[in-house]
């Protein structure tokens, strides 16, 4: 273990090797069915919540984990080494995780434990906590990781498309006859990073024209700046991933190496199984 340590949440979407080749762990979000509840990525995944909510025709809920869970990750912390610890969380406008985490960190007077609200989801929320472990890794203090992390945040942006609005009505964010009407037009409702957290950005027709779309949004985003990271985003549809990841290599300068990862479920649930999109971070 690092003298400081990287904690963040699950709802970051780090791949676990990328949070092991980093060091960075990651505290489970609660997914629960009716009475059961399990850890996100630990204990379910997306194959296995779609195919449940599919099957029951009921989504479950999601809960940020208690203090407790961060007291138990911040004690095996500093029990393998650590100094003192950064805890980078999703933005506070989404989910009570960050006063989870907060409330934890106070239960530890004598400790360093700095406690960061991302302001941000998924991916970028990965992406925040790999650049303090970076940082911290090439000798960075605590407060110079946690800047090089936020300026990252500010130069990264995300834009995906819903494959359906089935689960946007399953969770009454649309009615049932609003949703009829959008599966008839074949609807793809497109997400971005807004206020802080994930917001409806526009409608296009289809998916064909959804991806086409993305894509120039991403183009607009970077402004004619190099893209110095990239990701492809998607809750249970590798396939789909794939294809527009070709669709993006060939339409955007992108950099050499792309991540494909899967938003977890303790997200995935309010946004449905189909959903592709991409992360990308500008150069300076």
């Amino acid at each position: 273990m690092p003298p400081t340590a990287i904690i963040t949440d699950t709802d970051s979407s780090l791949p676990i090797a990328l949070a092991e080749k980093y060091n960075i762990v990651q505290v489970p979000i609660i997914v629960q069915f009716g009475e059961e509840s399990f850890q996100d990525v630990y204990e379910i995944d997306n194959a296995v919540v779609f195919a449940r909510v599919d099957r029951e025709g009921k989504l479950p809920t999601t809960a940020a984990p208690s203090p407790g869970k961060f007291v138990e990750a911040y004690k095996s912390a500093f029990a393998a080494g650590a100094d003192q610890i950064l805890c980078l969380t999703i933005s506070s406008e989404m989910s009570a995780v960050y006063a989870a985490a907060r409330t934890a960190a106070e239960l530890f007077p004598d400790k360093t434990i700095k406690v960061v609200d991302s302001r941000t989801v998924a991916f970028g929320e990965g992406l925040m906590a790999i650049e303090a472990a970076k940082s911290i890794a090439n000798g960075c203090s605590m407060d110079e990781a946690i800047t090089a992390a936020v300026d990252l945040r500010d130069r990264t942006h995300l834009f995906a498309a819903l494959s359906t609005v089935k689960y946007l009505a399953m969770s009454g964010r649309v009615g049932q006859v609003a949703a009829g009407f959008a599966k008839l037009l074949d609807v793809k409702p497109i997400l971005t990073l807004r206020n802080e957290k994930l917001e409806m950005l526009e409608r296009i027709r289809t998916q064909k024209k959804a991806w086409t779309r993305i894509i120039q949004l991403a183009l607009d985003a970077a402004g004619g700046c190099a893209i110095e990271q990239l990701a492809i985003l998607h809750v249970n549809a590798p396939e789909a991933a794939a294809r527009f990841e070709e669709q993006v290599r060939s339409a955007l300068p992108c950099p050499a190496e792309i991540h494909c990862v899967e938003m977890t479920p303790g997200l995935s649930i309010h946004t449905g199984a189909g959903l592709v999109g991409v992360v990308l971070v500008t150069q300076k």
